[in-house]
Order: C-alpha cells, then sequence, then structure tokens
C-alpha cells in the first residue's frame, strides 16, 4: 500500500500528477470541492488556509532581517545542530541543486542554504532567512506544514497553496527538544520534482531524528533552564509543555498558571482569589479546591502554596511577546502574538494583563509606522476595527495606495460614533488622536496609553508591493465541500 505522507505513489508519471494536481487546486480554491488525487494530508491543510483566508496569489513577508534576525539565530536552540544540517544535507542539496531549509516552530525560516542558482531562484520567491512561511502566510508548503501539524510532510507541485510555488517540491520534517518534546522547527530540503521521490522524505526524517540525538548529547553540556513553557496566547485553553508531557488545561487552570506565570515571585491566596474571580465574596475554600484539582492534573510540577507559586521556572509565550517589545523588536514580538490572552477568559487579573500586552503591541506598532506591520495589525481580529491603527496605516502608505485605508476610517467613523480628522498633518502616527475601539476580544474599554517614540532597529523588509496594499493576502473561498 502507498504511503499517504509520500507525494508521489511508486509508478506515478509525476507529469500527468502535476497536471492532475493543478486542475484540483483550481478546483479548491473556486468552489471548495477537493477532488483526486489530493492527499487528505493536503486537503486539510488546503482547508485550514480556507479557513485563515490564505490567498492562492499569497507573497512572502520578510518578519526579521539585519541584526534582529542574527541575534534571534544566534539564540535559537537549532543553532546548535546547524553543523550536523550542512554536514548531511548540504552535499546532497548542492548535488542536486536543492536547498537545505530550518525554519522556527512558527514557520519562519532561519537559513536558506544550497546551490546557487537554486538560491537566486529562491530569493525570487521570497524563500529567504526571516520569511514567514507559515500555512497562515504561506498556505500549504512543507515546512510551514510539518510545524502546524508536527508531522513529516512532502508537498509536490501544485500542492502547493501559493501558485507562485508550484514549480517546486518539498520534503521537511519537524525536530523537537529531545528532553520536553516542545517543538522547536523544521528541517527541509526544496527544489525540483525529483524531491516528490518517497527516499527525501525518508532522508529528512532520519536527518531530524539526527538532530535530536544530537541535542540530547549537547543539553548536559548546555546551562539551560529547567522549567515548563505556557502557550496562553489566542487560546482559551492554555497548553503546558515540560517534562516531556503536553497538558492542554481547562479554563481556569489556565488562568491560574497564567497569573502565577506572571508573578514569578509568588501570589497569596487573597491575591490570587481577588486576580481570578470577579466575585469578590467567593469563599477561600473555592480557591483552595481549585488548587487541589489543579495538583491533580498537574501531578509534582503543581504549584506550591505559601505563597502561590510554580514549582520550576515557567517561560509563558506572553513574556516573550512582552520582552520583544521591551527591547524594540516588534516585528519579532508580533510574529509570535497570534491573539490576545486567554480572550474568553473574564478574570480579572488576566482582563488585565491581556489589555496592558495589546495596548503595548498596539502602541508600539503604531509607533514604527510601517506599513507591513500595520497591514497585520488592522486585518487582525483585534485591530480591525481600531481607527487609530487604519489612520496609521493610511499615512504610512504611498499616496496612491491609502483609498482603502481612508474608505475603512471613515466607515468606523460612521459605526463607533466622533469623527476621526481628515488625514493631514499632525495626524499622523502617534498622534494620539482619534478614538479607542470599544471592548472586543482582548480589548479594554481604556484608551491606549500615548505611543512611545520610535524605537531604534532594522525596519522590516518587504518582499512585495501586494504587501502595501490592503487587505494583505487574504481571500474569501466558498465553503469547502468535504469528499
Amino acid at each position: 500500500m502507498d504511503d499517504p505522507s509520500v507525494a508521489l505513489p511508486g509508478g506515478a508519471d509525476p507529469a500527468r500528477r502535476a497536471r492532475e494536481l493543478r486542475r484540483a487546486h483550481a478546483a479548491f480554491t473556486r468552489d471548495g470541492r477537493v477532488e483526486a488525487p489530493v492527499r487528505a494530508v493536503i486537503a486539510r491543510s488546503w482547508r485550514r488556509c480556507a479557513r485563515a483566508r490564505v490567498s492562492p496569489e499569497c507573497t512572502p513577508r520578510v518578519e526579521l532581517a539585519g541584526p534582529e534576525l542574527l541575534a534571534y539565530r544566534e539564540q535559537h536552540p537549532l543553532a546548535r545542530v546547524l553543523p550536523l544540517f550542512r554536514d548531511l544535507v548540504g552535499a546532497f542539496a548542492a548535488h542536486g541543486e536543492h536547498l537545505l531549509a530550518v525554519c522556527d516552530a512558527q514557520g519562519s525560516l532561519l537559513w536558506v542554504e544550497g546551490a546557487t542558482a537554486t538560491m537566486r531562484r529562491a530569493e525570487g520567491l521570497g524563500f529567504v532567512p526571516g520569511a514567514s512561511w507559515s500555512e497562515t502566510d504561506m498556505g500549504t508548503n512543507a515546512p510551514g506544514t510539518a510545524v502546524a501539524v508536527g508531522e513529516p510532510v512532502q508537498v509536490f507541485g501544485a500542492e502547493h497553496f501559493s501558485r507562485r510555488v508550484h514549480p517546486w517540491t518539498c520534503a521537511a520534517a519537524p525536530v523537537r527538544d529531545p528532553r520536553t518534546g516542545r517543538l522547536l522547527g523544521a528541517v527541509d530540503v526544496t527544489g525540483g520534482d525529483w524531491l516528490a521521490h518517497p527516499h527525501s522524505l525518508a532522508f529528512v526524517r532520519a536527518v531530524a531524528r539526527a538532530a535530536e540525538a544530537q541535542l540530547a548529547l549537547l543539553a548536559p553540556a548546555v546551562p539551560t533552564a529547567t522549567g515548563d513553557t505556557l502557550t496562553a496566547l489566542g487560546r482559551d485553553e492554555a497548553l503546558l509543555v515540560g517534562d516531556g508531557r503536553e497538558i492542554r488545561l481547562g479554563r481556569r487552570h489556565s488562568e491560574i498558571m497564567a497569573l502565577l506565570a506572571h508573578h514569578p515571585e509568588g501570589l497569596s491566596g487573597d491575591e490570587l482569589a481577588i486576580a481570578l474571580y470577579e466575585d469578590e465574596s467567593v469563599s477561600p475554600v473555592t480557591l483552595r479546591a481549585e488548587m487541589s484539582r489543579l495538583r491533580v492534573v498537574l501531578g509534582p510540577g503543581a504549584p506550591l502554596s505559601r505563597p502561590y507559586r510554580t514549582a520550576a521556572p515557567l517561560e509563558a509565550d506572553f513574556t516573550a511577546v512582552t520582552r520583544h517589545l521591551a527591547t524594540g523588536a516588534v516585528s519579532a514580538a508580533l510574529a509570535r502574538y497570534p491573539g490576545p490572552l486567554l480572550p474568553a477568559s473574564a478574570a480579572p487579573g488576566i482582563v488585565r494583563l491581556r489589555r496592558r500586552i495589546e495596548d503595548q503591541a498596539r502602541a508600539a506598532v503604531i509607533a514604527r509606522a510601517d506599513a507591513g506591520l500595520l497591514t497585520d495589525w488592522v486585518c487582525s481580529p483585534w485591530g480591525a476595527e481600531d481607527p487609530e491603527a487604519w489612520r496609521a496605516l493610511a499615512a504610512a502608505l504611498p499616496a496612491g495606495d491609502r483609498t482603502a485605508a481612508l474608505d475603512r476610517v471613515r466607515a468606523l467613523d460612521t459605526e463607533l460614533g466622533p469623527k476621526l480628522p481628515a488625514l493631514g498633518p499632525g495626524t499622523g502616527p502617534g498622534s494620539g488622536s482619534g478614538p479607542r475601539p470599544g471592548p472586543g476580544p482582548g480589548l479594554g474599554a481604556a484608551p491606549a496609553p500615548a505611543p512611545a517614540p520610535a524605537p531604534n532597529g532594522t525596519p522590516r523588509t518587504q518582499l512585495a508591493p501586494s504587501h502595501r496594499g490592503l487587505p494583505r493576502d487574504r481571500a474569501t473561498y466558498p465553503q469547502p465541500v468535504h469528499p
């Protein structure tokens, strides 16, 4: 039986399969119908792309460049196995005129190396270090899909969601921390149709396993923290990873762990209860019962008491975002901001923290006055009704490209009340004029603080003119038809 993870079954004609896939791709992007011979792993990816409104004409965006990229790569765990990747894949890639690529857990490319001619073609495609090739940015592709599903994947020709990538074939496998199981990124081989062979997928799987073995050997020699990680941005139920376990927490337990991650010094019972419960008359017994249930879920790694605190260092995704913002790395912060902190939570402490993080991110984006960052913000659910951000975007765009942004400002004027001043001198980004939208997911009713002066840093590189238009690479699809 053919392996469903392999793009081209034994005996299949590559040219015929390529034609069939192009027809299937056209059918899906036209009316949401999945046709043969689209594999299940590709069909699921296409449906995720449709839900995320990814356009089949999408182009990649560069999130990190210059010193910001160099610093991020230097501290990334996969930097320690880059020599191994080069030893195992380098000669293979150069001989076959392919590329070696390594991405992080969000699908952002860290390294791209290989044959000179192929590198030049890849640069024209935007397949370059610092560019985001996540599924939500570039649709179905081997590195982005591998980190999305946590499994090795091979993508052949028109299985790619972006039409610009149809001439390429790629195979990628995820790489995990051997101690905790946390996803670190993926290793990828990209090139021509020959990579559709089953051997290329087996090869990249073996390279990923070798990298994990190398990381396991290196781990004792590197003094790193052994704490857990908490993922709580853009999701109602947090994910706790540590000691080889991955635990999806319930909503109340997610709130508790997020508050303790924000207060590593610990919280008294009264402090935690005030931050956790809207009703101030809740009995201390209620909190103690909730903590007992949490200890059953977490076992030996459960929080300690007197004061309540984590048993080991707990790294939360929202603390990483705030660190990036504090150092002026706005692009890196937004790349790791999938949405508000525990958006469905009404716990007072979470609401305050969620509002603070979003206000900091919003102020930094407006102060940076970068069209790409502002486009990302206003095209997100939490920024779509933000008049000041839309006005800042209009100011950042070339005069001929402002129409859509200004139309949106006028529409928001009508919907939200007081009319904003017309775009002109003194009304650009950071002017502080214009109302803040009313409460929504992750938004409080209070106005945002005045933006700080724009921090020094490397502006985000734009790869294609389409990134300066509105909206960026987003499309509307018919409801997919499931076979």
